[in-house]
């Protein structure tokens, strides 16, 4: 597969477990290139991850010493990649939870609608925590809420593909988004900007530890962080309400 010289496939990563070997290798069968951010992992991946790297010149590893969160280990990949002349980018989480074979869907949606952020529509099997599915609600809820309802079919799920130019500027700009309240600030703050929000439906397999599943969701921690989003998303969304409310009626 010829590389792309628009497109990769940006993987942050700490302490995945053995799944992200897995998950690697699926986006380097569907994709070229992939890049991985290690952030600041301190298991066996980090060596596992540059071994990989070693014998495949289309896959990148990046490590970060210390852990950053998700957001800033993302940013980081971000100026890299525009650095490179990459325009995009689609983030998938490192624990196989994500559909890697979808990969050249969204990259195809992505070249057909180059104004777009292409969000993937979760899918849950059996295997879906019923508190997280429940939980989620709620955050989608706020962020549909915070953007007159713009199209934002799922807030959290971390499979999409990003215009890095526009998200870079809005992460520049706010100081959050640096931890697990990336993926939902980041696409309603692209919402404000006028970035269309295109929704593509999308399989979610969680694993159990005894699959080597790895879930570094704290309820409590991330929920608490979630609110003060959502806290300050609102009010951003309220000083905004006379722009998003002229846009969507030039929409109609």
């Amino acid at each position: 597969m010829l590389a792309s010289t628009t497109h990769l496939v940006l993987i942050p990563s700490y302490n995945p477990g053995p799944k992200v070997y897995d998950t690697v290798r699926a986006a380097r069968r569907f994709w070229n290139p992939v890049w991985v951010v290690i952030d600041g992992s301190t298991d066996e991946s980090v060596a596992g991850l540059k071994a990989m790297a070693r014998e495949d010149a289309n896959l990148r590893v990046i490590h970060l010493p210390q852990n950053v969160g998700k957001g800033a280990a993302v940013l980081h990949g971000l100026d890299i990649a525009a650095a490179a002349g990459y325009s995009y980018v689609l983030t998938m989480d490192s624990d196989g939870q994500h559909p890697a074979d979808l990969i050249p869907v969204f990259m195809a949606e992505s070249i057909k609608q180059p104004d777009a952020m292409i969000l993937g529509m979760p899918v849950f099997d059996a295997s879906a925590p019923s508190i997280r599915i429940k939980g989620r609600k709620i955050s989608n809820w706020w962020a549909n809420l915070e953007t007159l309802w713009a199209g934002i079919g799922d807030s959290l799920f971390g499979f999409r593909v990003y215009p890095i130019a526009p998200l870079r500027i809005i992460m520049r700009r706010h100081p959050w988004m640096r931890r697990f309240d990336f993926d939902p600030e980041a696409v309603v703050r692209l919402s404000w900007r006028g970035v269309k929000a295109v929704n593509i439906p999308a399989p979610v397999r969680y694993f159990g530890a005894e699959e080597g599943g790895v879930s570094h969701f704290n309820y409590l921690r991330d929920n608490v962080l979630l609110t003060w989003m959502h806290t300050r998303l609102f009010l951003g969304f309220a000083l905004r309400l006379p722009l998003l409310i002229k846009r969507r009626l030039a929409g109609r």
